[in-house]
């Protein structure tokens, strides 16, 4: 039998022996198989994860706080993307489409935080420009646009062709034209940026863009030492997932008039959010299914992307490093690259490491230290006695740990 045949029975065998985990089903694609071989990943505290190790109680749902103000901006983005060819308004519109819209946390984190943070909370309604809530809805609307933008580029240079569950706009249009639709919805989001007549706000945005783009060359151009570097992972994490909802969320504090240190909290928020929410994707990455997540799983393994549960595996196995550092494909490299079905070898040595390791564990625990900053700067916030302001502020705190206990 070939080694990585060993290998993929054993990961099966200790998949079957966990009581939590069902037989595995006929019917499953080969990457399916091989994802469900690897649930040795999951450990009790991935549905019951506390600090005391019990049970954790159901949290209240920040999404319901808001969610009819979320579905109003959600109608609202359907008629900002119109364009005057009806394929671009197609593509554009791919993903704001009924069923197709996620669940919209960048509005709602925002529209929590402006809640949070405002001491004036009349009309709530979008429709006059100068009013603050609707100023901050509309940094809502634009940071969406922005986001789904950023999501098409992506798929375009990955070449996913799947997002959400269904079909990436690439794989359904064309890279041409999803490329096309991700700039327009750019110019939308900056038309709309401008008519808030705030330069400081502008330029907020505009290094949110920049900072996209400078993960995804970070990502693009990486060097076989910086692959191997658990700093520039995580700043390449902030620049990729964390710099647009920290930047907005300034924003929103900006727009509330609000004081320097106020503004501080509010990025703060927004990025230690952000990195967590990045950090547990990357366990998902392994421990999930496609059908879970919505898209391929093993996704930045199999593009030999390297994120931090390896990056933890490394530190316990060193010999781990000589596989990274070469690629995951590589034909030079030195370990044995015979193929299972196409996989190379290299792959199940590094899912092999990562099963003795601690890396998911430290993974998570680097996930809650960075949901725990979140909840601090909220606490941090000035004191309040509005209902309005509190409850928004819990659900911020509380959304730090819905993040944490997801599982797609």
């Amino acid at each position: 039998m070939l080694p990585g045949r060993i290998l993929l029975a054993g990961l099966r065998r200790s998949a079957s022996a966990a009581s939590s985990v069902a037989q595995s089903p006929k019917n499953m694609c080969y990457w399916d198989r091989v994802i469900w071989s690897s649930r040795y990943f999951h450990s009790a505290s991935d549905n019951t994860f506390s600090e005391g190790g019990s049970k954790a109680k159901e949290l209240p749902d920040p999404f319901a706080l808001i969610k009819d103000e979320v579905s109003e901006v959600t109608d609202r983005l359907r008629s900002m993307v119109v364009a005057e060819i009806p394929e671009l308004t197609s593509a554009a519109g791919y993903f704001f489409r009924a069923g197709a819209e996620g669940k919209r946390t960048c509005p709602t984190v925002l529209l929590l935080m402006a809640s949070a943070i405002s001491t004036d909370m009349s009309d709530p309604i979008v429709g006059l420009e100068n009013k603050p809530r609707a100023r901050h809805v509309r940094v809502a609307e634009i940071t969406e646009m922005i986001h789904i933008s950023s999501l098409i580029h992506d798929d375009v240079l990955d070449n996913a062709d799947t997002r959400r569950g269904m079909d990436s706009l690439n794989f359904t249009v064309g890279k041409k034209l999803a490329v096309l639709a991700g700039d327009f919805l750019l110019f939308r989001a900056f038309s709309a940026a401008v008519a808030l007549d705030n330069t400081e706000v502008v330029s907020l945005l505009a290094t949110a863009v920049n900072n996209l783009v400078t993960g995804e060359l970070m990502q693009l151009t990486i060097t076989p030492a910086q692959r191997c570097s658990m700093d520039y992972y995580l700043q390449k994490t902030y620049y990729k997932t964390a710099a647009l909802i920290s930047n907005s969320c300034k924003a929103v504090a900006v727009l509330s008039g609000q004081t320097t240190e106020v503004q501080a909290l509010a990025y703060q928020y927004g990025r230690h959010l952000g990195i967590a929410y990045q950090l547990i994707d990357d366990i998902l990455d392994f421990t999930g299914t496609s059908a879970s997540l919505g898209k391929a799983s093993f996704s930045d393994i199999n593009q030999g992307i390297v994120t931090a549960p390896i990056l933890f595996a490394m530190e316990e196995f060193p010999q781990l490093r000589e596989i990274v550092e070469q690629g995951f494909d590589d034909p030079s490299s030195n370990v044995d690259v015979v193929c299972i079905e196409s996989v190379p070898f290299s792959f199940f040595l590094v899912l092999k490491y990562l099963q003795k390791s601690q890396g998911i564990e430290r993974t998570r625990l680097l996930a809650a230290e960075h949901a725990k900053l979140a909840a601090v700067a909220i606490d941090d916030l000035p004191p309040s006695e509005d209902p309005v302001v509190l409850s928004s502020r819990q659900a911020l705190k509380d959304l730090t740990q819905k993040f944490l206990r997801r599982t797609k």
